[in-house]
């Protein structure tokens, strides 16, 4: 599975900054103009909350479990996240607790 983790976490990163890259050659490195693009109609903006309010609840979720776990550099998710986003955090934070879900004791 950590291969896999890896694998989701290079692709989580090079598939949003192929657009990301795109928006800035285009538009320059214009951060309130990022921010403003995100709500111009209201899919995108439906999208753009729908991942904000998944993002906050994948923090909680994973420092809460970090904390149990005794995962190492949990907070590795936070600049991942706010440098790419949920696609990169979340198969990081994978990729991080992997080696601590054998110590997790098997329901029954």
């Amino acid at each position: 599975m950590r291969l896999f983790y890896a694998s989701a976490a290079v692709v989580g990163t090079i598939v949003p900054w192929v657009f990301f890259g795109a928006f800035f050659a285009e538009e320059g490195v214009d951060l309130p103009l990022f921010a403003q693009s995100l709500f111009t109609n209201g899919a995108a903006g439906g999208f753009a909350v729908d991942v904000l309010i998944s993002l906050v609840v994948f923090w909680v979720w994973s420092w809460r479990d970090a904390r149990e776990l005794a995962v190492g550099r949990w907070w590795l998710v936070l600049p991942a996240s706010c440098l790419v986003g949920l696609s990169l955090a979340l198969p990081l934070y994978l990729f991080l607790r992997e080696p601590h879900r054998a110590r997790q004791p098997r329901p029954a």
